[in-house]
């Protein structure tokens, strides 16, 4: 199961990318960011990660979401996506411009 993710180079690994829509690029006005993370991935150590790669910024709260693999269809074929876990982080302070691109 999940182990503690104590040092930073594992701590790096646990945001996989900024999740970038129209409703999560919207959010960003109140602060919150949505990122994917690796499933085994705890509030803590999203939070923590979260806080190392953008310094200066102090969490004010997680809220995760598992996102299920969905069926899809591709012609006649059918196959799955991938299913992952999603973390919607509240920053207090200045927003990150590197994710907004202002």
């Amino acid at each position: 199961m999940s182990k503690a993710r104590t040092n930073t180079e594992k701590l790096y690994d646990v945001i996989k990318k900024p999740i970038i829509t129209e409703k999560s690029v919207g959010a960003t006005t109140l602060g919150k960011y949505t990122f994917e993370v690796v499933k085994d991935a705890t509030k803590v150590e999203i939070a923590q990660a979260v806080e190392l790669a953008f310094p200066g910024r102090k969490v004010k709260s997680v809220r995760t979401v598992y996102m299920p693999s969905h069926q899809k269809r591709m012609g006649y074929k059918f196959g799955r996506t991938d299913s992952s876990k999603k973390a919607i982080v509240t920053i207090e302070g200045d927003p990150i411009e590197e994710l907004i691109g202002a």
